[in-house]
């Protein structure tokens, strides 16, 4: 199987049913779709329940949990296919071709394959998000900015090799693991000029009241996964105009960075 469609949901029926239409009209076929459901109290565990029918393809839990990630991560238990496309409820495919076109167009076999995404916010405005627009993303890449999960195909093999999502964050696990998988782990990545979803931006990653909790999560996360020295060291080649396009722990390079950190702070005399 070539495909797993996660969609997590609480107590949002109407955006789960547009997310659960698009992707059942799919042309394409190679894939099954998995719906967590948080035990939602709005009729969306009874629309979920039934759905399942004569539908082989379809995998469905509606049980509390506590939290995205760990929601997300259910999903996770529970697919089966070769990549991974998280579309949660209040999020939608373009049209019913797409996943047809991505996989029709995919090149390589890429641990990350990504494409745009269509930003819809809460006063219906829109606006094209096309991210990053290159393949093998670096460090750097990473660092400063997520590749959104609503357009992004990931290999489910790198959940087993890298871990789950970190479940004590409630923002920040996708990019700790992109951090994680990309930028210290050198995988894949292969951009797809397609546009793939839309994207709810009434969301808790992008509500204004979350943004305070969201760069806190990020920098105490940022500095756990990589270390202080390397994230210092880094910002630091940034600013003075060096390239550190990608960092691994594991080899000489943590040695380095450490030393342009310290050359950091005799620069600025501290």
């Amino acid at each position: 199987m070539k495909l797993s469609v996660i969609t997590i949901n609480l107590n949002n029926l109407v955006g789960l049913k547009k997310t659960v239409e698009s992707v059942l009209s799919q042309t394409y076929n190679d894939f099954e779709y998995i719906i967590i459901d948080g035990a939602s109290t709005d009729g969306s565990a009874e629309y979920v329940k039934e759905l399942n029918s004569d539908r082989k393809n379809l995998k469905i839990l509606s049980d509390p949990d506590t939290g995205i990630y760990n929601a997300m991560n259910k999903g996770l238990v529970l697919a089966k296919g070769e990549y991974v496309h998280f579309l949660n409820s209040g999020d939608f495919l373009v049209d019913e071709k797409v996943y047809s076109e991505i996989f029709r167009k995919l090149l390589t076999k890429a641990d990350v394959i990504y494409g745009n995404r269509m930003d819809v916010y809460p006063d219906g405005q829109q606006a094209l998000n096309k991210g990053f627009q290159k393949s093998g993303l670096t460090f750097g890449d990473v660092f400063q900015g997520c590749i959104p999960h609503t357009s992004a195909f990931t290999k489910r093999s790198l959940f087993d090799s890298f871990g789950l999502f970190n479940e004590s964050n409630r923002i920040v696990s996708d990019t700790e693991f992109y951090l994680k998988i990309i930028g210290l782990g050198g995988c894949s990545t292969e951009y797809i000029d397609v546009t793939v979803s839309y994207f709810d931006m009434s969301g808790i990653s992008k509500n204004q009241n979350t943004q305070a909790l969201q760069q806190s999560e990020f920098e105490t996360m940022k500095r756990k996964v990589l270390s202080s020295e390397l994230v210092d060291a880094y910002e630091f080649s940034e600013k003075y105009g060096y390239k550190m396009q990608r960092i691994n722990k594991r080899k000489w390079s943590a040695f380095l960075f450490r030393v342009l950190n310290r050359l950091a702070y005799l620069i600025n005399g501290k």
